[in-house]
């Protein structure tokens, strides 16, 4: 339980500072302010009242509190924490395919022995100590004004008067020697060795130890990423199988043998103003690349992988409903959370809680509607800029395509759409990076201004906000390609303008290609960016802050034996699970939304994902400072935005079948025309009008089913209505499906109900026998007895303690 305060200063005396570099009123200013955070320090570490070890070493000062037993006794009662009941008899392991391979004697390779595997307890609730007691003294503690919201280490941490707060690790993570016994081992180096090692990437993760170490906020996370890349498995071998269906078939596909023979017998129509007339057959190699994704069995894996997305959901909560309970954190938003320190500091009323009785803080329900209602309107002016953005992609991708083809060398005109595809998708993933940096640190600012009670409500506002803009922001470019790009061009002699510059058409070998471009470069540039971020940023943070510690010991680089806060002050500061979480739902939306255009999508977030979960285990054993424990009913309103996902998901497949790929009209001439889809290709192109023709002198085909005069044929019309009644058959087919797979599929598994019952019936006999001895100064439950407290007997003592 011990915590580490850290704070340093610049100067030794004030005197000694540079005269030349400052003025005398930026001094002064200075030195002001320095002296206010001397003041609130002080105030702050006074109020504390708890066992202070304090060691100033030159310009660093680090200051270890510690709270007695009594304290973290009180303050865990206070937080309505639990105490162990009773030890639960030896339970298998929790992971299905373990399970069945037991069964089928087969050997589990993916299951490890990990040593010191904590033991499971009936609970009640009472007490449980750790780190997360002393950071509820710390952040409730002020320092001046309340009201003012002078309260609480965040509040310090911001302001700079301290320059770090955390916990201790348990110790080094490496072992000295190899040949050390498994009980001597502290649990910091327990997980490096049975989970951040590299050589762990095919064993399951030690859950359990996580969340001892860690708590349960960051436990359920990793539950949550190994359980969805586990899923990811059989969605990545049905979408290679599907990709390698598509090959096969991409050799035999008669259309495309049509393209690729066909010569100069079609002078298709210039896709720009000044782009030149071109022959369909230059396509060939990039039509024969759409046809690995355009085919039947993309129906077939758009299918799949909605009912995979709702299958996945569904055994989540029945996975979250067992570990939560497992934890004893089902009950933990509703009841246990109390209102955030600073809601509590600045709210200006109070209320009495309906639940517990008790009076709390409160802010009005119609001031912080009216905050959110405002915070939305400059959320909607981030929105309004990234479609600028877009439109701004859009733009460059025409004018890039323009002065492509003004270069005359035949190859580069021929691929001038190609290019002006890729280069752009490229310049808007250098957007997306750049704004998503800027809107974080805005929608953070709005979210502590919104007044939220619960360090939870705050989290999932803040998630909101940000999830919003970040779909926006990555998915706007897909969307437009999938759903609109080549939709509104025109046709020969009346093509539609945006901003004087003609609409952008899909290239020569379709939107689906080009859709299936875009998905690897942002969903896979992204992933490795992150990879590279992940791997190489803490190692450079890390240098440069060990760097800039021997620079103020007058550059002495020694080889010292540090303490453990000063080892741990070199780590990195742990800055929440959001951006961990944030890329694994876009990843998700990825391969759901879009899948129909990209099935090897499934694939790569599967490789990505093995790699990482070692990446995000060494950062918190290995780079981080151990962060507080917190505890947690489930991955917060990411649940219901992955909902949200997976409904789009199926509308979006539905679309993207019907009017981006060619698997309808295929189908419509295979049954009016030809089962063997020869003249397919001539059936898709219409003849440029008569008066584009006389004009130009010139006759030739373009993408459309349109007659001479321009006006859309009866075949058009035909398809129209093909496409809309199966995107309705699909739908609702799909939808019919989910909602029988959740039916089928309960909530909370049999033996978690059953074990509720149990703790039930332990609470009540515990209970009985307590108040069968008033009288005993101590109420034993469980192995650990406590002594009963109250306000009456907690106070401040010589030593320290509170």
């Amino acid at each position: 339980s011990d915590f580490v305060l850290v704070w340093e200063t610049e100067f030794q005396n004030l005197e000694e500072q540079n005269e030349k570099s400052e003025s005398e009123t930026s001094k002064s200013r200075q030195k002001r302010l320095l002296e206010i955070h001397k003041i609130w320090r002080e105030k702050f570490l006074n109020k504390l009242q708890i066992h202070v070890a304090q060691n100033a070493k030159k310009l660093v000062h680090f200051v270890l509190l510690s709270a007695p037993w009594s304290v973290l006794c009180y303050y865990a009662e206070d937080l309505r924490l639990r105490v162990p009941l009773q030890a639960v008899p030896y339970q298998a392991a929790t992971n299905w395919s373990h399970r069945i391979l037991m069964k089928l004697g087969i050997p589990d390779l993916l299951y490890d022995e990990v040593p010191d595997l904590p033991v499971d307890y009936y609970t009640l609730k009472s007490i449980l100590c750790g780190s997360f007691q002393m950071y509820e003294i710390l952040a409730t503690t002020s320092y001046g004004n309340p009201k003012a919201g002078q309260v609480g280490i965040e509040r310090l941490l911001n302001e700079e008067v301290f320059t770090a707060a955390f916990p201790l690790h348990d110790g080094p993570y490496k072992i000295p020697f190899e040949e050390v016994p498994s009980a001597e081992l502290n649990q910091r180096q327990i997980l490096f060795q049975y989970w951040a090692q590299w050589s762990k990437w095919k064993k399951y993760q030690p859950i359990n130890h996580i969340r001892r170490y860690f708590g349960e906020k960051i436990a359920l996370y990793f539950a949550w990423l190994g359980f969805y890349t586990g899923w990811l498995l059989p969605a990545a071998l049905v979408g290679t199988f599907v990709f390698l269906v598509g090959i096969f078939m991409m050799f035999d596909d008669i259309p495309t043998q049509e393209i690729c023979v066909s010569g100069g017998k079609y002078q298709m129509c210039p896709l720009c103003k000044v782009c030149p007339y071109w022959n369909l057959s230059s396509i060939c190699p990039m039509f024969q690349a759409g046809r690995l994704f355009d085919h039947g069995g993309t129906v077939f894996f758009s299918i799949f992988m909605s009912l995979w997305a709702v299958t996945f959901l569904e055994y989540w909560k029945r996975m979250n409903a067992t570990i939560s309970h497992h934890w004893d954190c089902s009950d933990f938003e509703d009841i246990e959370e109390r209102p955030r320190p600073q809601f509590t500091a600045m709210a200006p009323m109070t209320t009495k809680n309906p639940i517990t009785g008790e009076e709390e803080p409160y802010f009005p329900k119609r001031n912080q509607f009216n905050r959110i209602i405002a915070g939305s309107m400059v959320i909607f002016m981030m929105i309004a800029v990234v479609v600028m953005f877009l439109i701004s992609i859009i733009l460059y991708r025409a004018i890039i395509a323009v002065v492509v083809s003004k270069s005359g060398n035949f190859i580069v005109v021929a691929s001038a759409s190609r290019i002006a595809s890729f280069t752009g998708s490229v310049v808007n993933l250098i957007f997306i990076l750049i704004l998503s940096k800027i809107y974080i640190a805005l929608a953070h600012f709005l979210t502590k201004w919104e007044m939220h009670r619960t360090q939870t409500k705050f989290e999932d506002a803040f998630t909101f906000k940000v999830f919003v803009f970040e779909f926006i922001n990555f998915y706007s470019s897909p969307i437009y390609i999938a759903f609109f790009k080549g939709r509104f061009v025109g046709y020969p002699g009346h093509y539609n303008k945006l901003l004087g510059i003609r609409n952008e058409d899909c290239g020569p070998g379709g939107c689906l290609i080009e859709l299936a471009q875009e998905l690897l470069v942002i969903m896979v540039g992204k992933q490795i960016v992150n990879n590279v971020q992940e791997i190489v940023l803490p190692k450079l943070k890390t240098w440069w802050q060990k760097r800039r510690h021997f620079s103020k010991k007058n550059g002495s680089q020694e080889n010292i034996k540090k303490k453990l806060w000063e080892s741990d002050y070199e780590l990195l500061p742990y800055d929440g699970l959001f951006h961990e979480y944030l890329e694994m739902v876009l990843q998700f939306g990825f391969i759901t939304i879009f899948v129909a255009a990209c099935p090897l999508a499934p694939l790569f977030a599967l490789l990505n994902n093995w790699v990482e979960i070692r990446l995000d285990a060494r950062k918190f054993v290995c780079e981080y400072r151990r962060p507080v424990a917190e505890r947690a009913q489930g991955i917060g309103i990411w649940f219901p935005i992955l909902e949200v996902i997976t409904h789009l998901a199926v509308i979006s497949n539905a679309f993207l079948i019907a009017f981006t790929s060619d698997f309808i009209p295929r189908l419509y001439y295979q049954y009016t025309r030809s089962s063997n889809l020869e003249g397919y290709i001539d059936f898709t192109l219409a003849y440029a009008p008569t008066s584009f023709v006389e004009q130009h002198n010139v006759t030739c085909r373009y993408r459309a089913y349109r007659d001479q005069s321009g006006s859309h044929s009866l075949v058009y019309w035909n398809l129209l209505t093909i496409r809309l009644a199966f995107i309705i058959v699909f739908e609702h087919v799909v939808f019919f499906i989910a909602r029988m797979i959740d039916m089928m599929v309960p909530d909370i598994p049999e033996a978690v109900e059953i074990k509720v019952k149990r703790e039930q019936y332990l609470a009540k006999q515990a209970l009985a026998e307590n108040k069968a001895e008033p009288s005993s100064p101590f109420i034993q439950w469980g192995p650990f007895p406590f002594p009963r407290l109250s306000h009456s007997n907690i106070g401040f003592g010589a030593q320290g303690g509170l």
